[in-house]
């Protein structure tokens, strides 16, 4: 059974396979959990459609960063793979190149293949639509000449704004030159680099008060912002490579390889394993054991200097192996570690992680959260979500109405709430949480506890203030600050936000009866 309520709201690809493993469909979605659900909810579908949903067994995932990257992933993957459901893209060719030849006056355009000696290529693309996009950009922004031959008369182009006019001398060779290099800089992916250098120029347009050269140059910087994103998943390279990185949660170790053929991200193998001492090194050489090294090897840590010469005996030539700290390579090893994030994180990593960070003895498998929700005072009400396991529980979601607070006193109502829901659990010898997250503050927490305490009750409770993220623990002066970019923040974040979310919509509900009992009945005619 596929379980959609675990997939993420992330871009990527997704691959629906048969019983027997074999590779049904590869997809691409912006949102992989709304797209991959769509499949399953929707009556209305092709009967090609409906023949693939009833052949599905398995969902694979591959996270992106971007949805253009899962656009050209999703191409790599169909070209590898080659689905009987994808034969409307199996057999697409990979051209849409972007071109700039070496001439005088350089010309922008688009080539089929990467034939010319006397030009530059910048590519391939997948989509001629981002193809087509992104060159309307850059002529825009540096205004290059795209015609075949040069006219002797300025054309229509330069009129409307979008070619300097070399034809008509309305630039020099050298200043057209300076906007060919920094097009080409920006195709190579030094957008960075080329904006550092456009605001230092605009600064010195700015001091010399040559405002309308400054205006020009912060218009280049607006659009080249806006093309800043790079690609992680395709790069026009000869050599292939391995990706390795990996998260150690507890005693376990999930790990994750990545392998890219000539430039393209091609596939993904995934590993969890018991934790030891020197496990990457031993996990090199037992996966290399059968399997031919690339020319590249890009960790998320180093190894031994040993290591690159074993791998290098094993392919019969140099191995290059690499701990990228910044750029391109430091972007894969991230991606594969967004990757592990998403296809462990959900179960037990994220939980053993806050239970680490919160100094738990016990590990928060299930957690409840409060959160109090009004509208200048009105429609007071209380919302206790569940996570079990890491994953929503919904069937044990809760909501009260406020029956002892009058009007807004956050504090009191959570006092309200907690004890109402565990004097009810004593009632009913049912079990309690590992874990209480209260929404708020240093006052939230003591009035929880307080409501704990008056039943009896010894369970770990915390408060988590949405204003700076600040876990606020029992018996302790100063909040906790989480790693803001760490597993246990992310899962806190999610069961405060769910509870909030749920609060809310029982708040929203009530409004409505309210506004509804106070209708007027229509007049009768």
């Amino acid at each position: 059974m596929i379980d959609l309520a675990t997939l993420p709201h992330t871009p990527g690809c997704y691959l629906f396979s048969d019983a027997g493993g074999t590779i049904l469909y590869v997809g691409k979605a912006k949102d992989l959990r709304k797209r991959v659900t769509s499949y399953f909810q929707k009556r209305d579908h092709d009967q090609k459609t409906k023949n693939l949903v009833a052949l599905i067994a398995s969902v694979d995932l591959m996270v992106t960063h971007t949805e253009t990257e899962a656009l050209l992933l999703e191409n790599n993957l169909i070209k590898k793979h080659q689905p009987k459901y994808n034969i409307d893209l199996k057999d697409a060719k990979r051209f849409a190149y972007i071109e700039i030849t070496r001439e005088t006056f350089p010309r922008i355009g688009i080539a089929r293949q990467a034939r010319r000696e006397d030009a530059s290529y910048f590519g391939p693309f997948v989509s001629a639509t981002e193809r087509d996009a992104l060159l309307k950009v850059i002529k825009r922004i540096f205004l290059l000449r795209s015609c075949r031959k040069m006219p002797r008369r300025a054309c229509l182009r330069y009129h409307l704004q979008s070619c300097s006019a070399p034809c008509i001398g309305a630039i020099s060779e050298t200043d057209y030159g300076l906007q060919v290099d920094r097009a080409s800089a920006l195709l190579h992916g030094k957008s960075r680099e080329l904006l550092d250098q456009l605001r230092a120029e605009m600064a010195v347009y700015s001091v010399q008060q040559e405002f309308e050269k400054a205006l020009i140059l912060r218009n280049q910087i607006a659009a080249i912002e806006r093309l800043a994103e790079r690609q992680h998943v395709e790069r026009p390279k000869e050599s292939d490579q391995d990706v390795i990185a990996f998260t150690v949660a507890g005693d376990r170790v999930y790990l994750m390889v990545f392998s890219v053929e000539r430039g393209l991200l091609s596939g993904k193998q995934e590993y969890s394993f018991d934790h030891h001492a020197d496990f990457l090194e031993e996990f090199l050489v037992l996966y290399y054991a059968d399997r031919t090294p690339p020319q590249e090897l890009i960790l998320s840590c180093a190894v031994g200097e040993g290591m690159a010469g074993y791998l290098s005996e094993r392919k019969g030539r140099s191995v290059k192996v690499t701990v990228p700290k910044m750029g391109e390579k430091k972007k894969l090893v991230e991606l594969v570690e967004k990757n592990i994030g998403h296809a462990f994180m959900k179960n037990e990593m994220k939980v053993k992680d806050l239970q680490a960070s919160l100094c738990l003895v016990q590990s928060p498998s299930v957690i409840e959260c409060f959160d109090i929700s009004h509208l200048s005072g009105t429609s007071m009400v209380g919302s206790m979500v569940q996570f079990r396991n890491g994953e929503p529980d919904k069937k044990s979601y809760r909501r009260f109405k406020i029956r002892t607070v009058e009007g807004i006193d956050d504090v009191a109502s959570v006092a309200e709430v907690v004890k109402r829901r565990y004097h009810r659990l004593i009632n009913e010898d049912a079990s309690f949480p590992d874990l209480i997250i209260i929404d708020g503050g240093r006052d939230q927490l003591s009035a929880a506890r307080g409501a704990l305490a008056g039943l009896g009750l010894s369970i770990p409770v915390i408060a988590l203030a949405k204003r700076m993220e600040e876990v606020y623990l029992p018996g302790e002066i100063l909040p906790l600050h989480l790693d803001d970019k760490g597993m246990a923040l992310h899962f806190l974040q999610e069961i405060r936000d769910e509870a909030h979310r749920f609060a809310i919509a029982y708040n929203r509900l009530l409004r409505s009866r309210t506004m509804t009992e106070k209708t007027p009945p229509a007049a009768s005619l």
